[in-house]
C-alpha cells in the first residue's frame, strides 16, 4: 500500500526537520561553548601554575640571598617561614601541572630541602648556636641553584606562551610531539639542580636519610598497581579520581607507584604496600578547629590507616595547619628516628599532608640489651638546678645513619624552662640538650 504526504503534511514534516536541525544546531553551540570554556580553564589553570613556579623560585633565589647576611636569629627565623612558605607555593604549583612521565625528582627534592634546611638552621640559631662555614656554603649554594631554577622556568614560560598551539597539547605531546621543548626543559632543570649539596641535618629530607635504603621495604613482597591504588585511595579519600602517574616515577632507594589527582598525590612502595607520603593540594584560609582537635584528628588519621605503634611527640599549628609528629614506640623505647608525620588542615580537620619515609627507612625489629648505666646514674648526673621530672629510654639520630640508645630526662629548671637531655646509655655521657617549647600554637624543641 502507498502512502503518500499531504501538501500541509509536507510543509509540517519540513518545518519539524528544521525545528529539529535548529535545536541540534543551539545544543551543539551550547556544547562546543562549554568546552571551549573548560579549555579556556585549563590553559589558564596551566599557564597559571608555570608562572606561579617561576615565581616562587625568583621568591626562594631572593630569601636564600637575605639569609646570607642574617645575623640574628630572629631575621633567621622570619627568612625560613618566608621559605617555607614559597617553596609550598611551588610545590603545590608543581602537583597541579602534569609533568607525569617526565623526571622532577631533583626539582621535588629541592623544593623539599630548601624550606626544611632553612628551618633547622633557625633552630639552631635559635638555641644560641651559629652557623658553620659549611652550612653557610650550602646555603650560597642553594641560592645559585635558585637562581639557575629560575632562568629556566621563566624561559620555559616564554617558550610556551609564545607557541601558537594550546598549552595543554604542549603537555599532551611532550614526547616527540610539539611539546617537546617542554621536557627538555624540565629535563634541563634536572640537570641544573644535580649539583646540590648533601645536606645533612634534623629533618625529614636530610640527605642521610633519602639516601638510605629504607629497611622496612628492601626484602618485602613486590605489589601490583591496582593494589597499591587502593591504598592510595584509602589515604587520599579520593578512590573515583586517582590516576597511575607513572609505575617507575619514583625509583631511587624507594621504589614507588605514584597517583596523583586534580586535589592531590599520594606514593605506595612498591615492596610492602606502604604509603610513602600523601599530599593534598589546596589553600587553607582559617582555623575553626583548636590544635587539640587536630591533633586528635591526626590521632584518627593513623588508626584509619592501620598504624597503631606510633606515639605522639610534638606538634605545631602554622598557616592554619597542624602538623603531628610521631615517633615509634617499641617495648616501651620511643625511637625518634622512626618517624610520621601528619599535617591537618584547621579549617574542616581534613588530612592534608602524610609523610613516612622516616619510619620507613628507619624501622626494624630490635632488641636492646640491657644498658651498662642505670637510670639512676643517668638522673644523678644531670646538672645542679635541673629538677628530673621523668626518664625513659629513647633511640635519637646522629648526624649519621647511627643511632644511640639514651635515657630521656625530662627537667624542669629553676626558671622554670622544660628541658630533654639525652643521656648515653652505654656510656653515660650527654648527647643532646633540647629545649621544650609550650605555646598555644604546639609543643616543639629547639
Amino acid at each position: 500500500m502507498k502512502t503518500t504526504l499531504s501538501r500541509r503534511g509536507l510543509i509540517r514534516f519540513a518545518s519539524f526537520m528544521l525545528a529539529l536541525v535548529a535545536v541540534l544546531a543551539a545544543s551543539n553551540v551550547i556544547y562546543m561553548n562549554k568546552i571551549k570554556r573548560l579549555e579556556y580553564s585549563v590553559e589558564a589553570s596551566y599557564s597559571s601554575a608555570v608562572e606561579q613556579l617561576a615565581q616562587s623560585a625568583d621568591s626562594i633565589k631572593t630569601v636564600l640571598s637575605k639569609g646570607r647576611y642574617a645575623s640574628s636569629p630572629s631575621m633567621m627565623t622570619r627568612l625560613s617561614e618566608n621559605l617555607t612558605e614559597r617553596a609550598a607555593e611551588a610545590k603545590a604549583a608543581l602537583e597541579s601541572l602534569p609533568v607525569y612521565g617526565m623526571s622532577v625528582d631533583n626539582l621535588e627534592k629541592f623544593l623539599s630541602q630548601v624550606g626544611s634546611y632553612a628551618s633547622s638552621l633557625s633552630r639552631k640559631a635559635t638555641a644560641g648556636g651559629s652557623l658553620s662555614e659549611e652550612e653557610i656554603k650550602n646555603v650560597e649554594t642553594l641560592g645559585e641553584c635558585a637562581e639557575r631554577l629560575s632562568e629556566s622556568l621563566w624561559e620555559l614560560r616564554t617558550k610556551m606562551l609564545t607557541n601558537d598551539e594550546p598549552i595543554s597539547r604542549l603537555f599532551s605531546e611532550i614526547d616527540g610531539g610539539v611539546g617537546k621543548f617542554i621536557s627538555d626543559g624540565f629535563s634541563g632543570i634536572e640537570d641544573g639542580l644535580k649539583d646540590m649539596p648533601k645536606l645533612i641535618y634534623d629533618g625529614p629530607f636530610s640527605d642521610h636519610i633519602l639516601e638510605r635504603t629504607p629497611l622496612m621495604t628492601q626484602n618485602a613482597e613486590e605489589i601490583s598497581a591496582s593494589e597499591a591504588l587502593e591504598k592510595a585511595a584509602k589515604a587520599l579519600d579520593e578512590d573515583s579520581y586517582l590516576v597511575l602517574q607513572c609505575e617507575s616515577s619514583e625509583e631511587g632507594k624507594m621504589p614507588s607507584y605514584c597517583f596523583y589527582s586534580k586535589g592531590g598525590r599520594c606514593a605506595v612502595s612498591k615492596n610492602g604496600g606502604y604509603i610513602v607520603y600523601c599530599i593534598k593540594s589546596r589553600s587553607v584560609d582559617e582555623s575553626t578547629l583548636t590544635c587539640e582537635d587536630a591533633v586528635r584528628r591526626a590521632d584518627e588519621y593513623l588508626k584509619s590507616l592501620g598504624i597503631s605503634d606510633m606515639e605522639r611527640t610534638y606538634y605545631e599549628c602554622y598557616n592554619n595547619i597542624c602538623t603531628v609528629n610521631y615517633a615509634c614506640l617499641d617495648d616501651e623505647v620511643l625511637c625518634y628516628t622512626d618517624l610520621i608525620k601528619v599535617a591537618v588542615a584547621l579549617d574542616n580537620g581534613e588530612t592534608v599532608g602524610f609523610d613516612a619515609r622516616g619510619y620507613l627507612v628507619n624501622h626494624r625489629e630490635r632488641s636492646f640489651d640491657e644498658p651498662s648505666v642505670s637510670e639512676q646514674e643517668a638522673v644523678d648526673g644531670a646538672a645542679e638546678g635541673l629538677e628530673v621530672k621523668g626518664c625513659r629510654l629513647a633511640v635519637i639520630p646522629t648526624d649519621s645513619v647511627e643511632e644511640k640508645l639514651c635515657y630521656e630526662l625530662k627537667c624542669r629548671s629553676s626558671k622554670g624552662d622544660d628541658i630533654l637531655i639525652y643521656v648515653n646509655a652505654e656510656t653515660g655521657e650527654e648527647e643532646d640538650i633540647l629545649i621544650l617549647l609550650t605555646s598555644d600554637d604546639g609543643v616543639l624543641t629547639v
